[in-house]
């Protein structure tokens, strides 16, 4: 019955961090990379025709060199964070390595909870409970020039806390540790630039990575608020292992294409499996005069566990055999943001799920508004609408290990509800206190509350109740969710 997506992949590699949309305030899949600018390609004709005017050449020839010219400048050398050389020595490659560590704590009040949890979340899903819900730490080197328009750049991260539950990669560490509190490596890639075919060249990116639909991040500043929408935590993927490639066609289009093993596995006995599974799409930038981005990418391929089901106290595990390898998995997102002007932005995304297997089909509209209403202070709203057609998808993982044990193929407690329709609103205010961050020289801190009120939208009742192993679909609990929610992040 599950169709293990969560979407959250939802994250963004380095090498296709500049191709990717953010929304206000938030990387989306924060990668501690920075990607080679986004090239573009050009094609170039060599002797143009006599009709052309000398102005018009001299224009066209200049194009070519400004994307040869910020090809080369994004490679450049940049001094990173760990080593600090004195002014005047020359850099070594090893000079550009950056150090990231983020820790975040947070809780989410329910008071009308009868169940300790709250229902359709995955990383604050605790009701009235402080959280440590990670700490995040990054090993990095940006994509940097290695002779003749080559460049080269790599990612390696790791994340211990309450998040770790419900972002495993099997196969690398799952099962490491079974408590609240688990450990899991989020990023383990290598990044090219090649200069290869186009006059911007191509990126490719090989490892363990974020996936790149969706439009909030695992990483506590890849978001705008504490909580997630329903999208982000169900219906695109999380991580993947694999080769992502981006084309850069031209300044504003690039096209991405990827090949991985799944979502949250890896390969053989860890995969789920036999076929492989792939991205699609193409990332636009700076359009309308700088105003607009978006992106609209697909990740497709089977996606269901072709070992056999097994049962345990009463739960069966995912298991279907190997019909699993011809049943296939269809994500599909539409990001786009709009700069409205310096201090506003407006983001809409759609997300569309389809699933063979579970015959499930789950898709929503998550809107975005960002006020920056000074230096320090930001309000976010978040409106979403979004149908399970089948009340597969949308389900809670009850127990520590649950989500693990559905990517494993292994038995798992959980609850869910019938067929809905979702609606939630969010608002809140990313606050970076001044009287703070000005006495720590070391990192700064992020403060953001925010109210949200969950609602189901066609009359059933899954929210503030459990289900049991008898009755895992919830009927008997509340039509709507009302919650209070804060988290504090200290970021370097």
């Amino acid at each position: 019955m599950l169709a293990l997506s969560r979407g959250k992949v939802l994250g963004l590699s380095s090498a296709l961090m500049t191709a990717s949309l953010t929304l206000p305030h938030a990387v989306r899949a924060q990668t501690t990379t920075a990607a080679p600018a986004a090239a573009s390609n050009v094609t170039v004709n060599t002797a143009p025709p006599a009709t052309t005017a000398p102005d018009e050449v001299s224009d066209h020839n200049k194009l070519v060199d400004d994307d040869v010219a910020e090809t080369e400048e994004s490679l450049k050398l940049v001094p990173g964070n760990i080593f600090h050389t004195k002014p005047g020595q020359h850099l070594s490659y090893w000079d550009g390595l950056v150090g990231h560590l983020t820790v975040e704590a947070g809780i989410a009040g329910n008071p009308w909870t009868k169940s300790a949890r709250n229902f359709a979340q995955f990383y604050v899903d605790r009701a009235n409970t402080v959280t440590m819900n990670q700490i995040m730490g990054s090993l990095s080197h940006p994509v940097t020039n290695i002779g003749k328009g080559y460049g080269f750049g790599f990612t390696f991260e790791t994340l211990y806390g309450s998040d770790g539950r419900f972002d495993p990669t099997i196969g690398m560490g799952d099962g490491a540790i079974s408590g609240l509190y688990q450990w899991i490596p989020t990023q383990a890639h290598l990044d090219f630039h090649m200069p290869w075919l186009l006059k911007r060249g191509i990126d490719v990116q090989i490892g363990q990575m974020y996936g790149l639909l969706g439009s909030e991040g695992t990483p506590a500043l890849a978001r705008p608020f504490y909580t997630f929408n329903y999208a982000s935590d169900y219906i695109v993927p999380f991580q993947v292992i694999g080769i992502y490639t981006t084309l850069h066609l031209n300044k504003h289009v690039d096209w991405v294409l990827g090949i991985d093993a799944g979502n949250s596995t890896s390969f053989g006995q860890a995969g789920n499996n036999s076929r492989p599974k792939g991205t699609f799409g193409f990332n636009f930038m700076k359009l309308l005069d700088g105003k607009l981005d978006f992106h609209i990418l697909g990740h497709f391929g089977p996606q269901g566990n072709n070992s056999r089901a097994s049962y345990a106290n009463g739960w069966w595990s995912a298991g279907v055999g190997k019909i699993a390898n011809q049943k296939m998995q269809y994500n599909v997102d539409v990001l786009a943001t709009y700069h409205i002007n310096d201090k506003m932005t407006f983001t809409i995304d759609g997300t569309y799920l389809h699933d063979d297997l579970t015959r499930d089909d789950v898709y929503g509209v998550t809107s975005y508004f960002a006020y920056d209403i000074n230096p320090n202070l930001t309000f976010n709203a978040r409106g979403e609408i979004l149908r399970d057609n089948t009340g597969g998808t949308i389900v809670e993982y009850s127990s520590f290990t649950s989500f693990t044990k559905a990517a494993s193929n292994k038995p798992y407690p959980y609850y869910g509800a019938p067929p809905t329709t979702y609606g939630a609103l969010t608002v809140g205010v990313t606050y970076r206190p001044d009287f703070i961050n000005k006495r720590v020289s070391f990192g700064q801190f992020t403060f953001r509350p925010e109210i949200r009120l969950d609602k189901s939208l066609n009359g059933t009742r899954p929210f503030n109740a459990a289900g049991t192993v008898e009755n895992p679909t919830v009927t008997h609990g509340t039509s709507n969710m009302l919650w209070f929610n804060a988290d504090a992040i200290w970021a370097f």
